[in-house]
């Protein structure tokens, strides 16, 4: 997750973004005894509370142990 967490932020910033940005966040990650730890990481990647989120547990991952995909609106102008 923390690794997810900074391409996030990479990526956000690269298009005048910041996690403030960010109003949905949708995890899956592959064993569920997993969640308290991706709470306490998550909390760390999103100081703030972060975004509204859905978490699942996907017994379709492949090599990997979380995905996170987020949605991000920024006003212009």
């Amino acid at each position: 997750m923390r690794r997810t967490g900074e391409t996030e932020r990479n990526v956000l910033e690269m298009v005048g973004c910041t996690c403030n940005d960010l109003v949905k966040a949708n995890c899956w990650w592959e064993d569920p005894r997993d969640f308290c730890t991706f709470n306490t990481v998550y909390a760390v990647v999103f100081p703030d509370g972060g975004p509204t989120r859905s978490t699942v547990r996907s017994q379709l991952m492949a090599d990997a142990k979380v995905e996170v995909d987020v949605i991000t609106y920024k006003a212009l102008g």
